[in-house]
């Protein structure tokens, strides 16, 4: 089975791969943070956008066919999908990538995703922008840190458009804006409900 976690920055996508991959004894398999243009990128975004994204595309759709090859099952920390729906059309929005541009990336993306198996559920970690802003500052990301709220608020609409209006495939929203399934157990285990019940409605099983 192969499951992905979809959400926001700070919404908690990477630990819950964690504590899921734990849980169901499923091989994680994380977004890397060690991108080269990263750090650059939050000090100038309009000219490190286009970079960025294309080098976040291809480490996303390599990662993707390595899942391909797994025999056991496999839960993934944010999906190529919401890359280029969520990320990439909001910064073309902000004016911080060219039209140029962002038809380049589409067309790329498109091209790079033939072929490619899709997750066969999607997890989404609804919550709002304060409980992300507390969550980004308390984990410490140094790269993190100046990003503004402006920017996760138009990620965010942008976010709950594509989980709603646009994702066809099979999808379960959690929203997280009252659970701690980091620290309190009891909360962790209602995620584990609600997984649990989509699963087998897929006629899935772990």
């Amino acid at each position: 089975m192969y499951i992905a976690v979809a959400g926001n920055i700070g919404s908690g996508k990477t630990s819950l791969v964690e504590m899921l991959s734990e849980h169901y004894s499923m091989k994680p398999y994380y977004e890397s943070i060690d991108n080269p243009y990263l750090d650059d990128f939050y000090k100038d975004m309009k000219e490190w956008s286009f970079k960025l994204q294309i080098s976040f595309l291809s480490n996303k759709i390599a990662q993707m066919r390595s899942i391909e090859s797994e025999s056991s099952g496999v839960i993934q920390d944010r999906t190529v999908y919401e890359e280029a729906m969520v990320f990439v059309k909001n910064l073309k929005n902000m004016l911080l990538l060219s039209q140029r541009d962002y038809s380049t990336y589409l067309s790329i993306y498109e091209l790079m995703l033939q072929g490619v198996k899709a997750p066969e559920l999607v997890i989404y970690l609804k919550g709002d922008v304060d409980m992300m802003v507390h969550q980004i500052k308390k984990r410490g990301r140094g790269f993190e840190q100046n990003i503004q709220t402006e920017y996760l608020e138009k990620l965010n609409e942008l976010y709950n458009d594509w989980i709603t209006n646009q994702y066809t495939g099979e999808k379960l929203i959690i929203d997280v804006n009252n659970l701690d399934f980091v620290d309190n157990k009891a909360d962790f285990e209602k995620i584990l409900v609600l997984v649990e019940e989509k699963v087998s409605q897929l006629g899935l099983s772990f």
